[in-house]
């Protein structure tokens, strides 16, 4: 099972990138997926997650800002940032529940700089 996250840049406050992880190989089930991050120096938290069923669950900080959403055929996962803050800086990681006894499967990381 492989993850390949893209879409991460650099971008000027305010302005907007769309994440995507698309999830491939042996694949039984896949169950919640979601989106992490992680600057230099601290520890990996949620951004968002999307369950199978498309329930959303989106971190206080990005609420109102940052949309999960999931193409179940596709097997993939996409992270819409709007009114993006120079705070909102750092490796963003996919992550993804996958099996009938779920296994935590991580993509590679995306950089996203927002920055003037």
């Amino acid at each position: 099972v492989q993850l390949q996250a893209s879409g991460g840049g650099l971008v000027q406050p305010g302005g907007s990138l769309r994440l995507s992880c698309v999830v491939s190989g042996s694949i039984s089930s896949l169950n919640a997926m979601g989106w992490y991050r992680q600057t230099s120096g601290k520890q990996r938290e949620l951004v968002a997650v999307v369950t199978h069923g498309g329930s959303t669950n989106v971190a206080d900080s990005v609420k109102g800002r940052f949309t999960i959403s999931r193409d179940n055929a596709k097997n993939t996962v996409y992270l819409q940032m709007n009114s993006l803050k120079p705070e909102d800086t750092a490796v963003y990681f996919c992550h993804a529940n996958i099996g009938l006894f779920p296994k935590s499967y991580w993509g590679q990381g995306t950089l996203v700089t927002v920055s003037s």
